[in-house]
Order: C-alpha cells, then structure tokens, then sequence
C-alpha cells in the first residue's frame, strides 16, 4: 500500500489499543481488522474491534466502542474525526492534512509515484510468447505478449528484480517438421509429383524461404543427401524466421533481456543430464525400451515418457532442464511462465520431474491464459479481411493501433475467454476504454498549457491551499489516487494486470467527474492553484500507469 495510507492505517491501530489500554487496562486484545467502506460516507476506514472484543471485556459492542472512543487521541495523526455505526463498527474520517498529502506525495515522487519496494528486489524471470519459430505468431500470441511485457512492469514497479526472456524452441519435432516442409517446397521447385503430407507446414512463408533458398543455391543441393539438404534450409530459413520474431515484437513494443535457445540445452548436455538425474532420483522405470517417469509418485494421475525407445527424449525433457536452469542454474527466486490454455495438464507434469530433481519446483506459477475471439460488426471472425487467412499478430496491427492492442488485450484476468471487439479498438469514442483515457491524459495537457498561457502555474501552489479541496469529487479522487501503489502490488500479487487497466479506466471516470464538477479556474487563485495541482497529480498518475502498460499517453488528441 502506499506509505500515506499505510501510516494512516497504523495510527488508527495504534489509536485503538492505545484507548483500550486506557480504557481496560488491556494490552493483550486479539487483532482487528481495518476496512474500507464501500460507501466513504461512512468514514475513510471502519474498524470491528468492538465487536471482536465484546466476549473478552464482557460487555455490548456499542459500549465498547463508546468507551474507547472516549479514550482515544488523534493528536499528531491524518485522523479527524470518528463516528459509531450499527452494532459498534468504528469509522475513521481523514483529515485535510492526509488529502494534502496525497497531492505532495504525487508531485514530489512524479514518474515513481505507484513504486514501492514490496518485492525487496527477489528475482523474477518471466517467460513468455515464446511461439514456435517455425511460423508466424498468431492472435493468443498478441494476448500473451501484453501480458507478459506488462506483469513484467508491474512487478518490476512493485519492487522486485525483474527480467523478460523468450524461449526459442530450435530443436525438436517441430524442427524436424520445419525442415521436411522446406525439403519438398524445394524440390516441388525442380521436380515433379513431389507432394506435400497433410501434417506439415503449408504456410506461405514456407514456399517464400523455399524460393529465396533456390535463388542463391539454385539446384545444388537437390541431388545432395536429406539430411544435409534438410540442415542447409533449416540453417538459412530459422535465422530469418527467428529475426521476422524479433522484429515483429519490438513493434509490439515488447523487447527481451534473454532469447535462451532450446538448443543450446542439447549442445551443453543439459537434457542428457536432467534424463541422468532423473535416473538417479529413483523415480524411474523402463517398460517396453522406453524410459519412463514415476508422475504418480507426486500427485499426477499417470505416468509418462522420458526417452522413447528409439532413444530419443521426449519433449517434455528440454522443458524439464531449461525450468531447472531457471530455478537452478541461474537461481531466480522465481519463475512465471505465460502459457495457453492446453498448457493445463503439462504444468503439474513439468512440476513433478523438477521435485524429482531436487528444484523448488513451489517457485515455478503459470500463468494460464484463455483463448482470444476477434469480433467485428458483432461476429466472430478468424481470418483476414485482405487476404482470407488467419489473422496473426502481424495482420492485426495493421488494423488496430498499438496502444489499442496492448490495453485490450490486459481488459480481462488471464484466465478469462476475451472477446477482441475491432470495431471498438479502433474507435475515437467514450467506450474505446483506452481512448477515453487517453483523452483524460490530454484533457489535463491542456488545461496546464491554458492556464500557464494565462500565467498560472502549480508550481506555485502553497501547500495551505490544498485545504480548500473539500468536494465530494475532489477527495474522490484524491483518495482514488492514493489507491495506485496497492493497486500495482495487487495486480503483482495476483500476476493480474488487468486491475491496472481497470484502474486507470476508473481514474479516467473519476477525473472527468471533478472536471465537469469543479471548474479548475476560479476567481479565488488559490483555490485555483490547488484544483491545477489536483489536476497534475492525476496527470502524473495516468500516465505513470500508461507507462506500466507501455502506452503512449498523448498531450493533444
């Protein structure tokens, strides 16, 4: 929480036992909560010490509150006032002082309000995307990408060491399929009746590395063995592939600290120790030649295939050493991983074996995201107007604007199925969420740049005349702005960025709801000066938050 609120928090508590001990002579009271109404005007906090206590001290809730209450002193606290409702809650009213706070605290921190040091700097990698570099990235890539980047700025704003890496799957079956599809479209450029089989790669971008191949090459490699054909293409189409990646994300405006290749954990003989040491851990068996993992042993309802009998590991086996890089190797206190949703029985999979290795495997979360819709004109839609294929990430921001993309795609808890509505993205109304906060932000713009026209400055504020804030929308909002530093925590907490969207959403609302209540330029200059500051304040903290999402905030629109 932010540091305003926690003090405020603790001197209520401090408040309370200190009146109990007066009143009752106890020191030894169980502990209470403090909340926050729903509605503020039955106080900023409500306290159920009363109600807790009323079987220990023998006596009615009301009458306990009452006596405290009678005790209490708020001298030197952001505490004004106090009121008893209904059985004996206690509500606490803030004082302009606190309010004030709330403003000077903005102000003064500017690009670091909403920052704390919760996380105590433990390292955090996150990995996601991380599409097979055999094609291009599609629609649930686009999702996972935003929600990666941002759970990545959220933690690293809520205090914690944060990196981003992308793991390049180079190796494996879906190579092996990459390079057989290559193969044919090579040869289909030379021979005849070449056909190509139904589970391979059909795309365009297979035939286009094919036909650039046989530009430089020409037919030279057609009458060389397959298997060097096959490594050749693959060595001249994956560079491209995985750089087509890269390109494509940094548009997406999403850069990584690491690009960790799968093969790498072949060529160090990685996996060939992970399958020894899964040996050793005694949670092994062979059946019918093939290696086998005791699963069952820790808590999954079967079994499965480490090596198969031809000796080749399965899949899962480079994901097993390259978690237990991550968590043992390079020691991150934490690993997250942005997966799909078929990813469900895979994790306790990938679990088991790293305890079977000896890795905290209660350090690996996944983060399971659902599947996206794209709608437009109301119906769902999978391919592309332009071209009738399947829209990838590539063809999308081609229609929809960056910042649009990005905050859509964080409106909904990962877990949750989302709609992706066209039409509504690219939109300049009140119900593009990310156009109406935008607009918020430059809305604020301009109301400094008119009144600095007019020679008037927050600057010049006087901390005395935050005082005069005392509409209801006012402290709405000042309160409201005060909430961002739990908020951030929260949505780090919960591995939930969407609460950051519907944060600044809301603070959008609550902002346009003060301009349209109380004009900023008034005839009395410093009631003038603190609705400006006001203002700033909520300008600061909108694009603190765009900036977490990694969205431009606009100064004119």
């Amino acid at each position: 929480m932010s540091l305003l609120v926690k003090t405020a928090k603790n001197q209520i508590e401090n408040i309370v036992m200190t009146a109990a001990k007066e009143a009752f002579d106890r020191e030894d009271l169980p502990c209470f909560t403090i909340e926050t109404p729903a509605n503020r005007d039955h106080g900023d906090f409500a306290v159920n010490a009363a109600m807790l206590w009323a079987r220990e001290l023998h006596s009615a809730p009301r009458a306990i509150a009452e006596k405290l209450m009678g005790s209490a002193d708020f001298t030197g606290t952001y505490i004004e006032k106090y009121e008893i409702a209904g059985p004996g809650f206690i509500n606490f009213f803030l004082s302009d002082k606190f309010y004030a706070d709330v403003i000077l605290d903005v102000l003064e921190k500017k690009e670091n309000y909403g920052k704390s040091d919760y996380g105590e700097g433990k390292r955090i990698l996150v990995e996601f995307v991380s599409a097979n570099p055999t094609g291009p990235m599609h629609i649930g890539n686009a999702r996972g990408g935003a929600l990666g980047d941002c759970l990545a700025a959220v933690l690293s704003a809520a205090g914690y060491y944060t990196e981003r890496e992308f793991y390049i799957n180079d190796a494996g079956n879906q190579i092996n399929k990459f390079a057989l599809s290559l193969d044919l479209r090579y040869l289909q450029l030379f021979r005849d009746g070449i056909e190509m089989p139904e589970d391979s790669y059909h795309g365009e971008d297979i035939i286009e590395h094919a036909k650039a191949f046989a530009e430089i090459y020409k037919d030279a490699f057609v009458e060389k063995s397959e298997e060097e054909r096959r490594a050749a293409l693959v060595k001249f189409a994956l560079p491209k592939n995985i750089e087509g990646l890269k390109r494509d994300l940094k548009k997406y405006r999403i850069e990584y600290d690491t690009w960790f290749k799968e093969s790498t954990l072949h060529e160090s003989g990685a996996t060939k120790e992970v399958i020894e040491k899964l040996k050793q851990s005694g949670h092994t068996y062979t059946l019918e030649d093939a290696l086998w993992f005791k699963a069952t042993d820790f808590g999954c309802d079967k079994d499965f295939v480490l090596v198969r009998a031809n000796g080749v590991p399965t899949y899962i086996v480079p994901d097993i050493a390259y978690h237990y890089n991550k968590l043992c190797v390079r020691n991150f206190d934490r690993a997250i991983d942005v997966l799909g949703a078929d990813h469900h029985g895979y994790v306790p999979r990938l679990k088991a074996a790293l305890s079977a290795l000896g890795a905290p495997a209660d350090r690996l979360d996944v983060v399971i995201m659902q599947m996206v819709r794209l709608v437009r004109g109301g119906e769902v839609i999978k391919a592309s107007k332009r071209s009738g294929k399947a829209i990838t990430l590539v063809t999308l921001l081609e229609e929809v604007p960056i910042d649009a993309a990005r905050f859509f795609f964080n409106l909904r808890e990962p877990n949750s199925h989302f709609d992706f509505d066209l039409d509504l993205a690219v939109s300049e109304s009140n119900n593009n969420p990310v156009f109406y906060v935008q607009y918020a932000y430059a809305r604020i713009c301009s109301i400094m740049r008119n009144l600095e026209g007019e020679g008037i400055r927050a600057d010049e504020l006087k901390p005395e005349y935050l005082s005069l804030l005392s509409a209801p929308e006012e402290r709405e909002l000042i309160l409201y702005l005060s909430s961002l530093t739990d908020e951030i925590i929260a949505s780090a907490k919960t591995y939930d960025p969407a609460r950051i969207t519907h944060y600044v959403t809301e603070l959008a609302t609550r902002f346009h709801k003060f301009y349209a209540a109380c004009r900023v330029k008034s005839d009395d200059r410093a009631l003038t000066l603190a609705r400006l500051s006001l203002t700033k304040a909520c300008g600061i903290t909108i694009k603190n938050v765009l900036t977490l999402l990694n969205i431009t905030a606009p100064e004119k629109m």
